[in-house]
């Protein structure tokens, strides 16, 4: 059986690299990608403006304090995806098996592709061949799993290249800190820090059975984690599942206010089940079935998010544009498709602290007590079925 062979690929501070290929003056610079105003939030930042202590999801009104000369443009999530798209082109064209994590980010399985030519030297020429024909600044690293490669990807940013031959992932984890584990969050890390755990060192020598009688199931993944063992396959991107909402009514209607009613309802519930699952979207459609049961669809291109208010104003627009006949109507749905895996939960570029934090918590409520938990008041009431391709 062959040892297997994977890569991750990621894009260096993706929103900052395709602004600086707009205007070439942004480059070298502390650049802050998000809100306009002091309410909003960073989005992104540049490698310069990151040495002053700025971050992603940092009020800008600190990012100003923190750093009074970065340049702060509001980002363009339309031109970021068509990149996205551009690179994921290029990618899924070259290699035999690729998942694209997210916006800015990609897996691919090369196993038994030694056999006719030299892995290493293949992904030097991909990464080479997307930054002829993109401009964009890329990094990866290849090794016998998931975890390692993005783990190994973050040590050689920026622009840069990593190999952990097989056999030497342990080696190669052991001095990093454990935060640098994938699904370690910031609560996790606080809890290994108050049990002394801040290397990965220290959670190779311990047992995996002390990991899974402290934090669970969770704990033996984290510990396998961290000696390198992850057997987690690199799932095709065009496999990647769309959701939609429908609602046949019960007598066909002509009510325009109720469909839209309905409509920002269905919404609202697909946004959250794409932040449950940690996905995003970038293509939405409408379909109306009319009373003598012909049916029209019109759908649109979005840059990826998953935020209800983006999603509820691209549908309304779209069923505005595709309700020209006015005659009654006996369904209507919505379809998100294109999905990606991506944490851009909210709109960063739109949204303040305060609204970002009203988002998390109703989102939680809903995680607990259910999707119907919270609600528009001007959606309460709105049925429809679910459905996941």
């Amino acid at each position: 059986m062959n040892e297997r062979s994977v890569a991750h690929m990621d894009l260096d501070s993706f929103f900052v690299s395709v602004e600086c290929l707009r205007d070439s003056r942004l480059k070298k610079l502390p650049l802050i990608i998000g809100g306009n105003s002091d309410r909003g939030v960073v989005s992104s930042c540049s490698y310069e403006a990151r040495r002053f202590g700025v971050h992603s999801a940092m009020p800008i009104k600190l990012a100003k304090r923190l750093c009074p000369d970065a340049v702060i443009i509001g980002g363009d999530m339309e031109l970021y995806s068509r990149y996205s798209s551009m690179v994921t082109e290029i990618i899924q064209e070259s290699s035999p098996l690729c998942e694209k994590a997210s916006i800015d980010e990609f897996y691919l399985d090369l196993t038994g592709m030694d056999r006719f030519f030299g892995t290493w030297k293949w992904m030097i020429e991909l990464k080479q061949k997307v930054v002829r024909e993109t401009g964009l600044p890329i990094t990866f690293a290849l090794s016998s799993n998931k975890t390692v490669s993005k783990i190994g990807t973050g040590e050689a940013k920026p622009d840069g290249q990593l190999k952990v031959p097989v056999g030497e992932e342990r080696p190669f984890l052991s001095p990093l800190s454990v935060n640098k584990i994938p699904m370690i969050g910031d609560k996790t890390y606080a809890t290994l820090c108050s049990m002394g755990i801040r290397k990965i060192a220290t959670l190779q020598e311990m047992p995996a059975t002390a990991m899974q009688q402290v934090m669970g199931q969770n704990g033996l993944v984290i510990w396998k984690k961290a000696n390198g063992i992850d057997e987690t396959p690199v799932q095709p991107y065009h496999e990647q599942k769309s959701i939609s909402t429908e609602h046949t009514f019960e007598i066909d209607t002509i009510d325009v206010k109720t469909i839209r009613t309905l409509l920002t309802a269905m919404a609202e519930k697909l946004a959250y089940k794409l932040r449950r699952k940690n996905r995003l979207t970038g293509c939405i459609t409408i379909k109306i079935r009319y009373s003598d049961f012909n049916t029209e669809t019109k759908q649109l291109k979005i840059p990826y998010t998953s935020n209800d208010k983006t999603i509820m104003d691209h549908a309304q627009r779209l069923f505005e544009q595709l309700y020209q006949r006015r005659i009654l109507i006996r369904l209507v749905g919505i379809r998100l498709s294109d999905m990606v895996q991506g944490s851009y939960q909210i709109s960063l570029f739109e949204d303040t602290p305060s609204i970002i934090e009203l988002y998390q918590a109703m989102d939680k409520i809903r995680n607990r007590f259910g999707s119907t938990a919270v609600q528009r008041a001007g959606t309460l009431g709105a049925n429809f079925r679910e459905y996941e391709k």
